[in-house]
C-alpha cells in the first residue's frame, strides 16, 4: 500500500479499504472498530468518508500488542 505524503504536512492519511486492508480484516470489523472508538478517524467531506491518520494507526497497532504481552503475563 503506498499513499503518498502531502508536502510539509509531515502526515498520511488512509481509506478505511486500505487500513482493514493493512490489519486484513473485512470493512464491517473496520466500521466497527472507528464505532467502538478503538481507532480514531475522522470524517472529511460532504459525503462523510473516513480517514485513518498513520500515527493513529501506529498507535492502535501498538495498543494492540500491549495488550497480548499483558494477557501473557496473567
Amino acid at each position: 500500500m503506498t499513499v503518498p505524503k502531502l508536502e510539509g504536512m509531515g502526515r498520511k492519511f488512509y481509506t478505511l479499504d486500505e487500513v482493514a486492508e493493512a490489519l486484513a480484516i473485512s470493512m464491517s470489523q473496520m466500521r466497527a472498530l472507528i464505532k467502538r472508538g478503538e481507532i480514531e478517524g475522522i470524517q472529511i467531506g460532504g459525503r462523510g468518508q473516513w480517514r485513518i491518520e498513520d500515527a493513529k494507526l501506529e498507535e492502535y497497532i501498538e495498543r494492540m500488542y500491549e495488550e497480548q504481552r499483558r494477557e501473557r503475563r496473567e
